[in-house]
């Protein structure tokens, strides 16, 4: 019976108003911001299955601030990447930048934070993997970015994605399957949950000795770029990196 009550007292005390706050705070330290209004913070780190069990709304989860963050860490990663490489083309640019904002990489940067020991959630969806899920803790970085901005501005979100996510950019880079535009797309459509890019040849024209290459890549069905190479390999770079210009553009058929 001593040990059940035990057992009763932790839990309240884990999840209760002060648990809380106190692994926030623990977390605002290791990231090494400290924030004004502390409450930004807290709904930064609310997924919304933990809302029932403090009677709060949606709108009280972390969802708002993620939307938020998405654009801040997008336009602050494009505007660093633009200064960092002044040779690079606006597809290779974009290329990257869809890389570094992918959830797959955010959740990297998460884990390297231990994002997930911090975010508020149901115990069903803690018992489920909710802490290492890669939706739920990427989500949460960029909510928390969107937090930070909303405290103190534009140049503490720059000085907290520049300390976790662009001094990441040359390993990242470096890695094997990052660098050419097919595993970018592909990187691209999977985080977006839209499946895996198909190439088709649109067209061959030229001798066998000198042909052009004509490609065509799909997603859903949908073509959304096209590539002339002397090889099918180089046609479906091209095609890939038309691809991800477009979709930067929002303007992909």
């Amino acid at each position: 019976m001593l040990s059940l009550l035990k057992e009763l007292f932790r839990k309240k005390n884990h999840t209760g108003r002060e648990g809380v706050e106190a692994k926030a705070k623990k977390f605002s330290k290791l990231i090494g911001y400290r924030f004004r209004n502390f409450d930004l913070l807290l709904q930064a780190l609310k997924h919304r299955s933990y809302l029932p069990q403090v009677n709060e709304r949606r709108v009280h989860s972390n969802e708002r601030l993620e939307l938020l963050g998405d654009a801040v860490l997008g336009l602050l990663v494009t505007d660093a990447l633009f200064h960092r490489f002044p040779a690079k083309e606006e597809g290779e640019i974009t290329a990257i930048k869809s890389l570094l904002v992918s959830r797959k990489i955010l959740a990297r940067f998460a884990r390297q934070l231990e994002l997930g020991r911090y975010v508020l959630m149901s115990e069903a969806e803690e018992r489920s993997g909710g802490r290492t899920r890669p939706s739920i803790i990427s989500d949460t970085f960029e909510a928390v970015v969107g937090a930070i901005y909303l405290d103190g501005g534009i140049e503490p979100a720059r000085a907290f994605i520049e300390s976790v996510v662009l001094k990441e950019v040359d390993p990242i880079l470096n890695e094997e399957q990052h660098k050419n535009f097919k595993s970018l797309l592909l990187e691209y459509s999977q985080s977006r949950n839209l499946g895996v890019p198909f190439y088709a040849i649109r067209a061959e024209e030229g001798p066998d000795h000198d042909k052009i290459f004509t490609v065509e890549v799909r997603i859903q069905n949908h073509t959304v770029g096209v590539g002339v190479g002397n090889s099918k390999k180089r046609a479906e770079q091209n095609a890939a990196q038309n691809a991800l210009e477009k979709l930067h553009e929002g303007v992909a058929k």
